[in-house]
C-alpha cells in the first residue's frame, strides 16, 4: 500500500505562514494562503472537507460521487485541488485512491487566524 502524502509531493504550503493578524505578512505567505482559500472557495471542495472530517477511515473517490452528485472526473478534479494544496492526504489502493484529511495541516491553517500564530 503505498501513501502519498503531501510533504513528499510539494512544500507544505500551510506551515509557512504568518497569522493574517499579525503585523505584517510577506509577499510569498500571503500568496500561499491565497492558493489555500482558493481550494476552498468551492462548495464542492468544503463538502468534500466536509465529509472527510466526519470520515472514521479513508474515503475512496467513487463513494464522493454519489454524495456530491458529480461525475468521477469532476470529483478527482476536486480532490486534485485540495491535494495540491496541502489540506488532504492520499492513499493507493490498487486502482482507487482513497482520501483522509491532513488535521495537522488544518489545525496550523486555523493558526493563521490566532494572532500569536500558533495550532489550536
Amino acid at each position: 500500500m503505498t501513501r502519498t502524502l503531501l510533504a513528499e509531493a510539494v512544500s507544505p504550503p500551510v506551515a509557512c505562514c504568518a497569522p493574517v493578524a499579525g503585523p505584517d505578512i510577506d509577499p510569498e505567505g500571503a500568496r500561499t494562503l491565497a492558493s489555500i482559500f482558493k481550494a476552498l472557495a468551492d462548495p464542492h471542495r468544503v463538502r468534500i472537507v466536509n465529509l472527510l472530517a466526519n470520515a472514521e477511515e479513508p474515503v475512496c473517490v467513487c463513494e464522493f460521487m454519489p454524495l456530491l452528485g458529480l461525475a468521477q472526473g469532476t470529483v478527482s478534479f476536486h480532490l486534485k485541488k485540495l491535494l495540491a494544496a496541502g489540506l488532504l492526504e492520499r492513499e493507493q489502493r490498487g486502482t482507487w485512491a482513497y482520501y483522509s484529511l491532513d488535521r495537522d495541516a488544518l489545525s496550523r491553517l486555523a493558526g493563521v487566524f490566532d494572532p500569536q500564530g500558533g495550532p489550536r
